[in-house]
């Protein structure tokens, strides 16, 4: 048994966190498909490793590609709007206010907003371990 004291973990209360200034971009030139939607980005949290965040999200109307890469994953619960993803596959599938879903990591295809949308995400960017020689 370790006799090392230990920090106790607390649970977060992001209601504070609301109150941070809104980052805002647009996608890159060269992945948009239709408008230049502008996009908003409230981060209520990053852990201190970088590998998990969590916020809020809005944006305008317009299409762009996007490309996950192999460690990322986002999960999301739509607040208000509509938004469509569409794989490189073809399907799309519509999202509205209530209803959530995971981008999973390696996907690539197209984030569609229909109307202008706010979601809160979740996402989980762990690197690939380091191969040891």
């Amino acid at each position: 048994m370790s006799t090392q004291a230990t920090t106790p973990r607390r649970v977060l209360q992001l209601n504070d966190a609301l109150t941070q200034t809104i980052e805002v971009d647009y996608p890159k030139p060269e992945r948009l498909v239709t408008g230049n939607p502008r996009r908003g980005t409230q981060q209520l949290y990053s852990a201190p490793d970088g590998q998990f965040s969590c916020g809020v999200w809005s944006c305008e109307r317009g299409a762009w590609r996007i490309e996950f890469s192999a460690h990322k994953d986002e999960y999301f619960h739509v607040l208000e709007g509509h938004l469509q993803i569409t794989g490189a596959d073809g399907v799309a599938i519509a999202f509205g206010p209530g209803q959530a879903g995971v981008i999973p990591a390696g996907f690539k295809g197209v984030f569609e907003v229909l109307t202008p949308v706010r979601k809160h995400y979740v996402v989980r960017d762990v690197p690939a371990p380091a191969i040891e020689r």
